[in-house]
C-alpha cells in the first residue's frame, strides 16, 4: 500500500495518541508558523513520530558533517548521491534508476515518508524534494528550520550510524517532471513571454564572481534576479519568512501566479529552493527549475550570456 503524505502523518498521530481528541489531532498537522505547506513539518511535531518505522529521517548534508552529529536514526544523502555524473558539467539530476538504487540501498521503501533536513535554510534539502517531485514521489516533508530548529527544542543529536536492511524502492515508470526545465526549454524562453529568474548572488549575476564548475561568469540573457536566501531568516532561525514578507519580495517580479517562470542558479540547487517557495508557499502554478542551470549554460560557447564585470573564481 502506498500512503499519501498527509494520510501517513494522520495515521501516525492517531496510533501514538489514541487518547487525544480530534481537535488535538488537527493541531498536530497545523504548522505553528506564519508560512504553511503540506511539505513542511515543525520540530515539535517531528518529535512525536521519529520512532515510527515508516518515517525515514534524511540528513542532507556532507558526509563529514553528518558523522559529527545528526538526528538519531537519520540516514545521510548528499548532492553527489543524486547527481548524474555522465555529463561534462556538474549538477544534473540523477536518473530514476539511480534514485531507485540509492533508496533501496538505504532501506527506503515506497511506504515510507521522508523527513529531510539540512543546516542551510533548507536550500540543500529542497534539491532532493525537487528531484522526487519530478519523479512523482511526494511522501516528503522538510524539517522547517532544519538542524537549528531541532537543537532549539533541546533534542539530542547522535554520531552513531546504522546499516539499514535493503529494500526494493520503485519510482513511477512515467514521471511527470512537473517542475523540470531543460536546456532546450530555456533556449526557447529567451525573448519570449517566459520570466527567467536567477536565484544566485548579485556578484554571480553580474559576472563579478563565478563558482567552481562554471565555464564563464555572467547570466542568461533576459534574467531577473532574486537571491534565494532572501526568502529565509538566514542569519537567524533558518526558517522561511512570513507569507506577507515572501509576497513582497517576489512581487518585484511583476508576475501573475499563473505566469510561466523558469528559475536557475549555479547547479539547480538554490533554484530548487526558490521553486519550493514559489509553488508551495506562494501558490505560483507554472514554475520550472532549469536543471543544468549556469553550469550547463556557460559550458556551451555558442550560447549568449550577459556580463557586467570582470570575473573572479570562487569555490
Amino acid at each position: 500500500m502506498s500512503w499519501r503524505i498527509n494520510s501517513v502523518l494522520v495515521i501516525l498521530f492517531i496510533s501514538s495518541c489514541q487518547q487525544k481528541g480530534e481537535g488535538e489531532k488537527e493541531n498536530f498537522l497545523t504548522t505553528r508558523t506564519v508560512v504553511r505547506s503540506n511539505y513542511l513539518i515543525e520540530a515539535e511535531d517531528l518529535q512525536k513520530i521519529t520512532l515510527h518505522p515508516n518515517i525515514k529521517l534524511v540528513d542532507f548534508r556532507k558526509r563529514e558533517d553528518f558523522e559529527k552529529e545528526h538526528i538519531e536514526g537519520a540516514i545521510n544523502i548528499w548532492r553527489s548521491d543524486i547527481e548524474d555524473t555522465s555529463y561534462p558539467y556538474k549538477g544534473i539530476m540523477a536518473s530514476p534508476l539511480q534514485i531507485e538504487t540509492l533508496f533501496s540501498q538505504l532501506g527506503i521503501s515506497n511506504d515510507d515518508t521522508l523527513i529531510i533536513y539540512d543546516d542551510n535554510g533548507l536550500c540543500d534539502a529542497a534539491r532532493l524534494w525537487w528531484v522526487l517531485e519530478n519523479y512523482d514521489f511526494t511522501q516528503v516533508k522538510l524539517l522547517h528550520g532544519g538542524l537549528v530548529a531541532w537543537k532549539q527544542i533541546n533534542e539530542a543529536l547522535s554520531a552513531l550510524t546504522t546499516d539499514p536492511a535493503p529494500t526494493n524502492f520503485q519510482l513511477s515508470k512515467t514521471p511527470s517532471m512537473k517542475y523540470y526545465s531543460s536546456l532546450e526549454d530555456i533556449k526557447g524562453a529567451i525573448h519570449g513571454n517566459t520570466l527567467i529568474l536567477d536565484t544566485r548572488s548579485v556578484d554571480e549575476f553580474s559576472g563579478k564572481r563565478m563558482k567552481k564548475g562554471a565555464s564563464k561568469g555572467g547570466r542568461i540573457p533576459e534574467s531577473k534576479l532574486v537571491d534565494w536566501s532572501e526568502s529565509v531568516n538566514y542569519t537567524g532561525d533558518k526558517k522561511f519568512k512570513s507569507t506577507e514578507e515572501l509576497s513582497a519580495i517576489y512581487s518585484q517580479l511583476a508576475a501573475e501566479k499563473r505566469d510561466t517562470i523558469i528559475v536557475y542558479c549555479h547547479s539547480g540547487v538554490r533554484s530548487s529552493h526558490t521553486t519550493f517557495v514559489l509553488t508551495q508557499l506562494l501558490n505560483y502554478t507554472n514554475v520550472r527549475n532549469y536543471d543544468g542551470s549556469w553550469n550547463e549554460w556557460s559550458y556551451f560557447e555558442d550560447l549568449a550570456y550577459d556580463q557586467d564585470s570582470i570575473t573572479t573564481l570562487i569555490n
